[in-house]
């Protein structure tokens, strides 16, 4: 349920650029239901000033001086648990790499600031459909993190759906997992190949909604996990190996198909599908035609319905989708869409998510010669 339509959402702006403030503030200013209580210059400044604002949302700058952005947000969640906050970022290498552990420590969001150069009129319209949209996103009060033991079944397919997808059977074998998400989504990446602890006999690949840079910085520090398992950024002509994952590039469409019967990732540039690229339909539907219904399906946390048209073409074909529950999403618009027509065959809380790929993938992934699983070379 959401809140009452007359209720403010309460901002406070954190950025050491007086232009930079003026902006977001401006930018703010003209969308209704959003108020701006105020403004601070540094880390150690927004805290002074949070107990007397008492801000829903704050937007904060990620490098300042006396208190930086991961300093302030450490502090904010300890003291201000229920407060949002959306870090502000350069679209440069450290910007993206602050953000991206920032998103791994709990930040609610980003948004990228507009590149120096950009005229104002420009950058104001950048900030109002970027930061306004997430800053709504406070209206859906959050729900308690307390999950099912077990995934939850999702409801049947709705009217409007082909009434044979309800009946087509699944299909024997899993020889890819591919994923989608958004806003949420490092964190819920994270955790889930936290709980996977090895890699998987299958091949992964990912589209999380991010620009260029950030994807990169993401796989990163995906790799770091203590799983095993290797990420990429994908790349053009990479072959798509099993025990692998695979992240779609900021900017660039994703896809895999097949060569000489053998998968590879192809990328291009492509217009925007469901105002992204990459896109999780482009993806998905990619290894539709490479795999047939061979695939395991995942939707996790984000705004919008991107994977939606792409999981009826899985469906169809008799492949397994798995959607994260409402409770355990930042937003559940990408996993809400599939589930609300009934497309997901299971809807699933994050806690649970990696164990239930890891059952499925195990009981269905089709035997291989182990040399493929002990490749450690790629071919970009």
């Amino acid at each position: 349920m959401s809140l009452p339509s007359q209720e403010i959402v309460r901002v406070l702006v954190v950025d050491d650029s007086s232009v930079m403030r003026r902006t977001v503030t401006q930018a703010l200013a003209e969308s209704p239901g959003i108020e701006v209580v105020g403004t601070a210059v540094h880390g150690a400044d927004a805290l002074v000033k949070i107990p007397g604002l008492k801000p829903d949302v704050i937007t904060l700058d990620v490098e300042m001086p006396e208190m930086s952005g991961l300093e302030a947000l450490d502090v904010i969640h300890e003291k201000f648990p229920s407060i949002r906050v959306i870090m502000c970022s350069t679209l440069t290498e450290r910007g993206a790499r602050v953000t991206i552990d920032a998103l791994l420590r709990g930040a609610f969001d980003y948004v990228a600031k507009p590149t120096s150069g950009m005229p104002s009129e420009e950058a104001l319209k950048q900030l109002q459909t970027d930061l306004v949209a997430k800053i709504r996103l406070q209206d859906r009060p959050r729900k308690p993190a307390a999950l099912p033991a077990f995934p939850v079944p999702a409801k049947r397919p709705a009217p409007h759906i082909p009434a044979f997808v309800a009946g087509v059977p699944k299909c024997d074998s899993v020889r890819i997992v591919c994923l989608g998400s958004s806003t949420g989504g490092p964190n819920a990446l994270a955790e889930l190949f936290r709980s996977l602890r090895q890699p998987l006999p299958v091949p992964m690949v990912i589209v999380q909604h991010m620009p260029p840079v950030f994807t990169r910085m993401l796989a990163e520090r995906l790799s770091h996990l203590p799983c095993g398992i290797r990420f990429e950024e994908g790349a053009h002509g990479m072959p798509v190996l099993p025990g692998w994952v695979y992240l779609a590039p900021g900017g660039r469409h994703m896809e895999v198909r097949l060569q000489r019967g053998s998968p590879f990732l192809h990328l291009h540039d492509g217009p925007q599908e469901n105002f992204c690229r990459p896109a999780v339909d482009v993806l998905f539907r990619s290894v539709a035609q490479a795999y047939g219904g061979e695939v395991l399906a995942v939707i996790l946390t984000g705004m919008g319905s991107d994977g939606a048209n792409s999981c009826r073409t899985l469906a169809i074909q008799g492949a397994r989708i798995l959607a994260q529950d409402e409770a355990s999403s930042v937003v559940w618009g990408m996993p809400g869409s599939v589930a609300g027509i009934g497309l997901a065959d299971e809807v699933v809380a994050l806690s649970q998510m990696g164990s239930r790929l890891r059952d499925i993938v195990s009981r269905h992934a089709p035997r291989r010669p182990s040399s493929l699983f002990q490749k450690s070379g790629v071919a970009a």
